[in-house]
């Protein structure tokens, strides 16, 4: 099965993830299984180190399973809505289709967009505790040099105000910030590196 190349943080990204996963989960499990199997077969006792090595060789598996539920219990988003999105989106730098995992709360989050110091995002999940997901991402990204301000809507109008409204200014809000281009992505715009940093938050 050949799986269509979708980045993270791209439209698409968790269904192209979710089949990634389980093929990866599907064949870590299956090698120790099918050594277990065939040398019970072979010497006809479980009781050799062929089990031993194959129940050792399985724990790997057992995490590729767990990062399956993992990336399941993400949301991805709705066509319809991205299409919606995406055409507030102008020349924002954006991502969409993330899990943010802190130890306390997990969210999904539909859409974020990034521009200068401003970073705000969408949820349709209506559960979200949006504040605190804020204030943990941001904590973040400044720890990484960034001095960013996130929000994070829970409402979908107010969210496409604010992308026509940073679009509107973007000039502004990226007018006197100081950037040194990271060595290991030479390529990445301010914006961009903003964007890579919250990306490492999610699955």
């Amino acid at each position: 099965m050949k799986l269509m190349q979708t980045n993270k943080g791209e439209f698409g990204y968790l269904k192209r993830e979710r089949k990634r996963r389980i093929i990866i989960a599907a064949i870590m499990l299956g090698v120790p299984v099918f050594i277990f199997i065939s040398m019970w077969i072979y010497l006809g006792t479980r009781n050799s180190i062929w089990t031993i090595i194959a129940l050792v060789g399985s724990l790997p598996g057992c995490k590729a399973v767990v990062d399956v539920i993992m990336v399941y219990l993400a949301k991805p988003v709705d066509p319809v809505l991205y299409k919606k999105i995406h055409a507030h989106q102008g020349d924002l730098v954006m991502a969409y289709e993330m899990y943010m995992t802190f130890y306390e709360k997990k969210c999904t989050i539909d859409a974020i967009a990034v521009c200068g110091n401003t970073v705000v995002g969408y949820t349709s999940d209506p559960k979200a505790d949006t504040n605190f997901m804020a204030a943990e991402a941001q904590k973040l990204v400044r720890k990484n040099g960034y001095k960013v301000d996130v929000k994070i809507l829970g409402e979908l109008r107010p969210f496409l105000e604010r992308l026509d409204s940073m679009n509107k200014h973007k000039e502004s809000l990226e007018e006197g910030l100081r950037f040194t281009p990271d060595p290991r992505y030479p390529d990445f715009t301010r914006d961009e590196m903003v964007k890579h940093v919250i990306l490492n938050l999610c699955i």
